[in-house]
């Protein structure tokens, strides 16, 4: 199996340091607000490496953290006249209620920034020993000059950071020894909050966080760190300088990043006015295609999302689904009997298509070819499985298509959807037909929901409904 590796720029094959065995970490999100499509893509892609590790035979000790505090919790606990504590927990909830509606597995571990701050102010204490990191009147800042490895990651050495790139430039203060200098421990502000340390109250920068974390429960070095490419730098770059100035052993031995997430071609933006959180999407898609969309293009590779790939994304999931629910209506009155030769072949030709399928995992998580096989299944099932086969054969296909999606986190059993539910839907359809101008399809839901029975009322109070 073959990884592109963030920290080489190459494809390597992967070993992890404990045969048997991967110890893998993900940044997680910071919970401040409902998380956005841009927050799912590294969910959805690193639970399907995870799931897939798994079927390798892997025991893999999966972490990903939640940041539950920062300046953004703060100034929306201080909008809402609440706790800190009462906004990261409220959104810790609700992320988890999204997960779990993408069918992103929960972690292993997931730490929580705020209660790990002992082990953040030990290290910070070793990195002060060590010469690495300096205190200036509560701040602890960490010398990036020090570590002459800075900057392995992002490819970057100091001297372009500090002339030709200053984009990319570490927020300073003049009281900083050097402008790249980053902060590890920062004094309280009033209203916010603290802990004691030996610097003063006050509470971690951003980046010790994870480096703590990730030791904690995974160990000095890690098989795998992952997440989006925007974290590169300056975060994962100084994860590692903290982590290995510290331990004095390599952070992370492969280093994953996904590719951004655009909107119609377009960076996802709140002025732009095309920001999505997954909510807003679940209201109009079931999540299954929002994680179908994700794996539908290599996660190395920048994804464009728009309501027609959405559309397309639903229209090829269902193709899926319609393929495992004919194998399971072909087997309710299949023979009970041994196979065939032919059939036996059958077999064959579909074991294939996993072979297929792990190939392309094996290539650096090839969640597009992978499907692509899967497509392949489909029309070798559609194409060759009848009423008229064997049981075992049936069973055979129909168990190969459901473990295949289930690596990638699809099912493959239809969700039943009440009838509430579904009504619900086709009125919000029609509200959006009508608003498009789109009389046409307004009046077919309108057709559709009287032939099931169901008469909708335009009131001034909005669209009613009642059973005739």
């Amino acid at each position: 199996m073959k990884l592109f590796n963030s920290l080489t720029m190459k494809k390597e094959e992967f070993v992890p340091l404990v045969p048997g065995k991967i110890s893998m970490y993900v940044c997680g999100p910071t919970v401040y607000n409902l998380i956005h499509i841009g927050n799912a893509r590294p969910m959805i892609v690193f639970d399907t490496a995870r799931r897939y590790f798994e079927h390798k035979g892997y025991e893999v000790n999966y972490v990903s953290n939640f940041t539950d505090v920062d300046d953004k919790i703060i100034a929306k606990a201080n909008e809402e006249g609440v706790t800190s504590e009462e906004i990261s927990e409220r959104y810790i909830e609700e992320c988890k209620k999204d997960m779990a509606a993408m069918n992103v597995r929960p972690a292993t571990t997931h730490p929580r920034a705020t209660r790990e701050i002992d082990g953040m102010i030990q290290m910070i204490e070793t990195l002060i020993e060590k010469g690495f990191a300096y205190e200036v009147n509560g701040t602890v800042y960490f010398r990036t000059r020090k570590d002459p490895s800075y900057g392995k990651l992002s490819h970057k050495n100091l001297d372009d950071l500090r002339s030709g790139e200053r984009s990319l430039l570490v927020t300073g203060e003049d009281q900083k020894e050097d402008p790249l200098d980053f902060v590890l421990w920062k004094p309280k502000k009033e209203g916010e909050p603290f802990w004691v340390s030996p610097w003063g109250d006050g509470r971690p920068g951003w980046h010790i966080e994870c480096s703590v974390m990730s030791r904690k429960y995974l160990g000095e070095t890690i098989d795998i760190h992952a997440g989006g490419e925007d974290l590169i730098f300056p975060h994962h770059e100084n994860e590692i300088a903290q982590s290995e100035c510290c331990n004095g052993v390599p952070f992370a031995r492969y280093w994953l990043h996904n590719a951004f997430l655009n909107i119609d071609n377009r960076k996802m933006s709140k002025s732009l006015g095309n920001f999505f959180t997954v909510r807003e999407i679940s209201e109009k898609y079931d999540l299954q295609v929002l994680r179908f969309f994700m794996l539908s293009a290599h996660y190395r590779s920048p994804l464009n999302f728009s309501a027609e790939l959405m559309e397309s994304a639903s229209n090829a999931l269902e193709r899926i689904v319609n393929a495992a629910d004919n194998l399971r209506y072909l087997r309710e009155n299949a023979e009970e009997r041994e196979l065939t030769d032919a059939e036996k072949e059958l077999v064959s030709q579909a074991e294939a298509f996993a072979a297929q399928f792990d190939a392309a995992m094996d290539d650096d998580l090839n969640t597009a070819d992978a499907l692509a096989a899967v497509f392949e299944l489909v029309r070798f099932a559609n194409t060759n499985i009848t009423a008229s086969n064997a049981g075992k054969l049936i069973d055979f296909v129909e168990n190969e298509l459901s473990d295949l999606c289930g690596i990638l986190g699809i099912f493959t059993q239809r969700k039943e959807v009440s009838l509430e539910e579904e009504v619900e839907r086709l009125i919000q359809e029609r509200q959006d037909a009508r608003k498009a101008k789109d009389f046409a399809r307004a009046d077919a839901i309108r057709a559709e929901l009287l032939a099931k029975g169901i008469q909708l009322l335009d009131t001034r109070e909005g669209v009613k409904w009642k059973k005739i």
